[in-house]
């Protein structure tokens, strides 16, 4: 989550935004979308997270969550972590046409806001 923004308490809902670097319309193609929504589907069952809503748009995403037991700061960190990570392992894998491009577009915004080490 944002260092702008905090999380109040975890019970009531929240209304948080992920964006991918750059608005890249990553979510445009399923097997990221699906991605996503496999990792928000483990946070519910593994993670205690409570989706309200969710919206999930080519370049971003909307959720209206809460959790009552893991805070939700931590929920997104891990999430967004693995999300992350398992994408990036999908542009690797897959027949991705933009693969070059999304891959240094996305290191370069890790080593900018110093993220990407672990």
């Amino acid at each position: 989550m944002s260092e702008k923004y905090k999380v109040g308490e975890s019970i009531r809902p929240h209304f948080v935004t992920i964006t991918i670097v750059d608005w890249v319309d990553l979510f445009a193609r399923s097997v990221y979308k699906n991605i996503i929504i496999d990792s928000l589907n483990y946070c519910v069952k593994a993670k205690g997270l409570i989706i309200h809503a969710y919206c999930i748009m080519p370049g971003h995403s909307h959720l209206i969550v809460s959790s009552e037991a893991v805070t939700l700061q931590e929920i997104m960190r891990d999430m967004k972590k693995f999300t992350s990570k398992a994408i990036v392992k999908a542009i690797n894998e897959g027949g991705e046409s933009r693969k070059e491009w999304l891959l240094k577009k996305f290191a370069f915004a890790a080593q900018r806001t110093n993220r990407g080490v672990n």
